[in-house]
C-alpha cells in the first residue's frame, strides 16, 4: 500500500498511515453483494477500481431501486459511524471492485486513541452522509414523485 488514496488527503500524513495500517486491500467480482439492507455495519471502503451501485429495497419492487452509483476515490459505507451499525442501504459490484476496507472496530480504536483523528474522519463521514441523503431523496423524487424531481 504505497500509494495513498487522494480521499484521504485531508488527513496528516502520520494519521493517514496509521488509518491504512487498518486497511486491507479487497476485491469483488460483477454482480457480488457487499451488503444488504439492515445488516450489519462493520466496514467500510475506499473505491480504487470499478463501481458500486447502491440501492434500496422498495415495497413491491424487484430487483432493488439504485440510488447512486460510486467509483474510483468514493467513500462506501457510513452506517458502521452510528448506532444501530446497520446498513441504510445495499451495494452491488456493477464491475469488479477493488477496494481498501477498513474494520470499523480498528478505526473506532484508533479514532478513541486520536480524538483529533476521530474528528476529522467524522467529518468527512459526515459529508458523505449529507451527499448519499441528497441522491436519495433526489432519486425516490423520480421514482415516485408525479413530474419527478426535475433534476436529470
Amino acid at each position: 500500500m504505497t500509494d495513498l488514496p487522494p480521499l484521504l488527503d485531508f488527513l496528516p500524513l502520520v494519521q493517514r498511515r496509521r488509518l491504512l495500517s487498518v486497511a486491507l486491500d479487497v476485491s469483488f467480482p460483477v454482480g457480488a453483494r457487499l451488503f444488504d439492507e439492515d445488516g450489519e455495519a462493520d466496514r467500510f471502503w475506499l473505491l480504487r477500481r470499478g463501481e458500486v451501485a447502491l440501492d434500496v429495497r422498495l415495497s413491491g419492487r424487484q430487483p432493488e431501486a439504485v440510488v447512486e452509483t460510486l467509483g474510483p476515490g468514493q467513500l462506501l459505507g457510513w452506517s458502521w459511524v452510528c448506532p444501530p451499525y446497520r446498513w441504510h442501504l445495499g451495494a452491488r459490484a456493477v464491475t469488479g471492485v477493488e477496494a481498501l476496507e477498513f474494520p470499523a472496530t480498528d478505526v473506532l480504536a484508533l479514532c478513541a486513541a486520536d480524538p483529533e483523528l476521530g474528528y476529522a474522519l467524522m467529518r468527512q463521514f459526515t459529508g458523505v452522509v449529507a451527499e448519499r441523503l441528497q441522491a436519495t431523496r433526489i432519486r425516490l423524487l423520480d421514482l415516485y414523485a408525479p413530474q419527478g424531481s426535475g433534476q436529470r
